[in-house]
């Protein structure tokens, strides 16, 4: 029998098929399809100084495969100065292939740094929507500022996506989108909308899945008005996995975790070059807001360790006391090791004015205290917190500029203090940290977050009753971050306010006073 790194290696293989190798099938554009193609809407990511990802995808049925069949399709693609088209940058032909549910995925490159530009697509006598991107800024020219909006966890049962609708009007130059923007899960409770179809366990049920929410209007606004960079949490595959192990410890969920990754990928404004040789997806990496700001956007699901001290017969998340050893073993890893080494060489080298951890959860401590002692959370940086140390004597030795850390998963608007000596109060403070509530995603209860607020005096601000995204305006000087909240998520025309705002001053780490 092969063993487990023989059977990872088959199943990120079978993930990537498709998108590594060229479309099988000659591309055929039919004068007219049965009806409007671009039904999911465009996007924009991975801005760089000179160019960026463009995506749509081909279905004229999305609920139901896409209705294209197995046949492949030309679709052109342009790069405008102006909405009305009139000066093209750029144009060119792309395949939308059956092996990959008919996704197309453009690298538009020779662009100018800093520059907004429009963009569609055309295929069949049918043209997309408009969407608008923009580059990179060049380092020292048009990097003064950034508009970064942060997301993450939007359930669709849970409550429409006014908030991406809000999103939009705010005019982001970027988007980071921290996951589990597609949830496996079927509720039968407190919904306000369906999933149309069963749990996803097969490709098939992936696609489907992700173009049900790609067919929400305020989401497609949401991508088309700016870049937006993306990596992935559970929802994605399925609640609470790690690594090679479902909390089911079903025998074939890396079958399953290889149709999701590779549904994912057909889904995201990505470059291709995060597909590796034998099939890894590598998703983290560096992106350059010109020398104003450096993201590293981390990946804490592909390589992690088994969650410790998981239920009897069960794999996933627990909440553990004193009496579990293995939370707090040395070598446990959240990111794995490669990235761990990846990350401590890249914040060495960054030259950048604020340097931008974008990652999934919630990085500091939030323990709470009971009679039997502090408990733990274990699917989150308290269920590795060796690996969060080592993260901190990274960034320590980097001597990388104003740290910040970004995170969602936990669908609680958290502010927070990170010391260098994670839950010791009288330690440096060497961070702020921003971690966002849920786009639809229920909040954790009242009581829960509270005794979490009080037993953590690092947190600044605990909010879990509120849905919304960060919007975070960063200049030379300063920070300045506003929790955008809604006034109700199972409204379509709901409300946007800011619930607090915060700043973090250049040279001086942590949440201002």
């Amino acid at each position: 029998m092969p063993d487990r790194r023989e059977i990872l290696r088959r199943s990120l293989a079978l993930a990537a098929a498709g998108f590594l190798s060229p479309g099988w099938a000659r591309a055929k554009s039919p004068a007219r399809f049965s009806s409007h193609p671009f039904t999911l809407g465009v996007a924009s990511g991975s801005p760089a100084a000179t160019g960026f990802v463009l995506w749509t995808r081909l279905a004229p049925e999305p609920l139901s495969g896409g209705g294209l069949g197995d046949e492949s399709h030309e679709v052109r693609w342009e790069v405008a100065h102006d909405e009305k088209f009139a000066r093209i940058a750029k144009r060119g032909t792309a395949t939308a292939d059956a092996s990959r549910a008919h996704a197309v995925h453009v690298e538009v490159e020779g662009l100018e740094p800093g520059r907004w530009y429009h963009y569609r697509f055309l295929a069949g006598g049918e043209t997309s929507a408009t969407g608008r991107a923009r580059t990179a800024p060049a380092a020292g020219k048009g990097d003064e500022s950034l508009r970064l909006a942060l997301a993450s966890c939007q359930h669709y049962e849970q409550g429409f996506f006014a908030a991406h609708r809000h999103l939009a009007a705010e005019s982001p130059d970027l988007v980071a989108f921290v996951g589990d923007y597609i949830y496996e899960s079927n509720r039968r409770t407190g919904t306000v909308r369906s999933h149309h179809n069963a749990e996803p366990k097969t490709l098939a049920a992936y696609r489907d899945r992700y173009a049900q929410y790609k067919t929400d209007a305020d989401l497609q606004a949401a991508h088309a008005c700016a870049p937006w960079i993306v990596t992935w949490d559970d929802h994605e595959v399925a609640n609470d996995y790690a690594n090679d192990q479902g909390q089911d410890l079903d025998p074939d969920f890396l079958a399953r975790r290889a149709a999701a990754y590779r549904a994912f990928f057909e889904h995201m404004p990505v470059r291709p070059s995060v597909l590796r040789d034998g099939g890894e997806y590598r998703l983290y990496g560096t992106h350059a807001w010109g020398s104003l700001a450096n993201l590293f956007v981390l990946d804490d699901r592909q390589y992690r360790d088994h969650q410790a001290c998981p239920r009897p017969g069960r794999g996933g998340s627990a909440v553990v006391g004193p009496e579990c050893t293995e939370r707090t073993r040395a070598k446990r890893t959240l990111l794995g090791a490669a990235q761990e080494r990846w990350l401590a060489g890249a914040l060495a080298e960054s030259k950048s004015r604020w340097n931008l951890i974008v990652q999934q959860t919630l990085f500091v401590p939030a323990g709470r205290p009971t009679n039997a002692g502090m408990l733990h959370w274990t699917d989150g940086w308290d269920g590795y917190p060796a690996a969060r140390e080592r993260l901190l004597e990274a960034l320590a030795r980097s001597g990388a500029t104003n740290p910040v850390v970004l995170g969602g998963d936990v669908h609680t608007n958290y502010v927070a203090n990170v010391h260098a000596r994670p839950g010791d109060p009288d330690s440096p403070v060497v961070a702020a940290e921003f971690c966002g509530t849920s786009i639809t995603s229920q909040g954790g209860g009242k009581k829960l977050v509270e005794s979490i607020h009080e037993a953590n005096p690092h947190i600044r601000f605990a909010d879990g009753s509120k849905r919304g995204y960060i919007l975070l305006d960063l200049g030379r000087d300063r920070l300045e971050a506003r929790l955008r909240v809604l006034d109700a998520v199972t409204r379509k025309d709901a409300e946007i306010s800011t619930a607090a705002s915060f700043t973090v001053l250049a040279g001086r780490p942590g949440i201002a006073p």
